[in-house]
């Protein structure tokens, strides 16, 4: 039971994941809002999208819209998880690694999607790989620690709030 008590908490290697989990909404909107407010502002938009302009692809919509949604919700699921790991709740581990995991099968995924609109560019650039390596370290790293930490297990213990176990208070009108 001590050695429990010792491990559960904040401290540790979740210090770093912490950290990483407050910095990654702020990574991703110093990101990506200058280059979608740009798109969307400058008429770019309008230059991809339009029948008839020399930049046209029938694609273009559609990767930039689901890019857009996609990092939004990344972003959300970032608040989501910073939520989960100050509350301790036990679906944090599970809920970092799907958001670990997702962000690393979305690269390759996009920049195949990417080829039909530029089949010219080659599909992992520099930037691409750069990012793809990242996020298969963080995979190796994080989700066999997510999995058999003694401190992730000591610390993520918090139930989810069962409604039916919440006392009905009645009005008295």
């Amino acid at each position: 039971m001590s050695e429990e008590k010792d491990l559960n908490g904040l401290r540790g290697w979740l210090i770093l994941v912490g950290i990483g989990l407050v910095y990654s909404p702020i990574r991703l909107v110093s990101t990506y809002y200058p280059l979608f407010s740009e798109v969307f502002s400058d008429g770019t938009w309008e230059i991809l999208t339009t029948q008839g302009t020399e930049a046209y692809h029938p694609l273009w919509g559609p990767l930039l819209m689901s890019e857009l949604i996609f990092n939004g919700g990344m972003v959300l699921l970032c608040f989501y998880l910073i939520y989960l790991f100050f509350t301790r709740h036990r679906l944090f581990p599970k809920v970092y690694i799907f958001m670990i995991l997702i962000s690393f099968l979305i690269l390759p995924f996009d920049a195949w999607m990417v080829t039909f609109v530029l089949p010219d560019e080659p599909m992992f650039d520099p930037e691409t790989v750069k990012e793809l390596i990242s996020a298969a370290v963080s995979v190796v790293i994080w989700v066999p620690y997510m999995l058999r930490s003694k401190r992730v297990k000591a610390t993520f213990v918090e139930p989810v709030p069962d409604s039916a176990s919440q006392p009905i208070v009645e009005s008295s009108d």
